[in-house]
């Protein structure tokens, strides 16, 4: 009874090798649940492909790669002077690289843990963390005793981000910030290629997540156990819930629900006609109490019959399909970085 990631080993170090080679100043990113590996299960990896800096997304989750990693570990989320790990001394450790990005804060960190390694994180058009470009002068007044070691820049995933990145490397060397280093999320790599070329004087340092442990599916199948098959008819009542069934066919019990991070969605982030149109079809859909699960039997993605429980799916199967055999596996679509899987298999 699991929901299972099954990953082709030997593609998936070539994946990661191939990365790791096509990005000088690689800093994986190694953040919330790991993308569906766990973060140990990354961090070791990552000591692997041997690249120096790692990144996460908070405080918290520093002590789980600490343990499997060596290097120094950059803290994305900002630091601020009221979390618990600042309170009580644990964010300090000499590995640590802090984000910092208000004024208030860079004076305050000076002034309470002088000899902190710091990077100064730039407000992009994120409009997220981070100093507008007239204040990084007044930044660099204010570092005291802290310890610089680069420039940060989180970018938004869509759109031209090069002449964004280009201003604002601009805006720092114009200003006293003293650092030729800078630490960047969300460059294609052309515009990574395009702007090394045009900063040759910048060490440039990509912060690359999904397309370094994701960036290969084919590498990376999840299959769900069958644990139970059920004859069904035409009006029947299921599930918690007791839904009438729309036709006969067969009830599947499957491995994956909730707690897995199976039918959870995050708010749509569809930009074009057709995407919001797809949207509004499956809200209507799910309206009317039909909501296409992510397994895969037969070829095709088959409906919920009600929503996942916690730990186990029910599907509905046409009467047209033969149906699969309690203990087979069947294929599951996942967003990795929500998903928790029973057991991770490497070949």
């Amino acid at each position: 009874m699991s929901l299972t990631l099954r990953i082709d080993g030997e593609r998936w170090r070539g994946h990661l090798r191939s990365v790791a080679d096509a990005h000088p100043g690689l800093v994986p990113v190694v953040k919330g649940n790991g993308y569906g590996f766990g973060r140990p299960a990354l961090a070791r990896r990552t000591q692997w492909i041997g690249t120096d800096t790692i990144a996460v997304g908070t405080y918290t989750e520093v002590p789980s790669v600490f343990s499997r990693y060596d290097g120094d570990v950059l803290v994305m989320s900002p630091w601020r002077p009221f979390l618990p790990e600042v309170r009580d001394g644990s964010a300090y450790d000499p590995r640590i690289i802090h984000t910092v990005g208000r004024l208030e804060d860079i004076a305050e960190l000076a002034r309470s843990q002088p000899g902190a390694r710091v990077v100064i994180e730039g407000l992009t058009s994120m409009e997220r963390h981070g100093l507008d470009r007239h204040s990084l002068s007044e930044a660099a007044k204010l570092l005291g005793r802290l310890q610089l070691e680069g420039f940060s820049l989180h970018l938004p995933m869509a759109g031209d981000n090069l002449d964004e990145a280009e201003g604002w490397i601009a805006a720092q060397q114009a200003s006293q910030l003293d650092t030729n280093t800078v630490y960047l999320s969300h460059l294609t790599d052309s515009e990574l290629t395009t702007l090394r070329e045009r900063r040759p004087d910048v060490t440039i340092r990509p912060r690359i997540g999904t397309d370094l442990w994701l960036g290969d599916r084919r590498a990376l199948r999840v299959r769900a156990s069958v644990l139970d098959v059920h004859e069904v008819r035409r009006g029947e009542r299921v599930g918690y819930r007791q839904r009438a069934m729309p036709r006969d066919g067969h009830l599947l019990v499957v491995s994956g629900g909730t707690a897995h991070g199976v039918g959870l969605e995050a708010p749509t982030s569809a930009t074009s006609v057709r995407q919001r149109a797809t949207s509004f079809a499956k809200g209507g859909l799910e309206a009317a109490g039909l909501a296409l699960s992510p397994f895969t039997v037969a070829g095709k993605q088959r409906w919920f019959a009600e929503p996942p429980h916690m730990q186990e799916s029910m599907l509905l199967l046409p009467s047209s399909v033969t149906p699969p055999h309690v203990g087979d596996d069947i294929a599951v679509d996942v967003r990795f970085t929500i998903t928790t899987f029973d057991r991770v298999e490497i070949d």
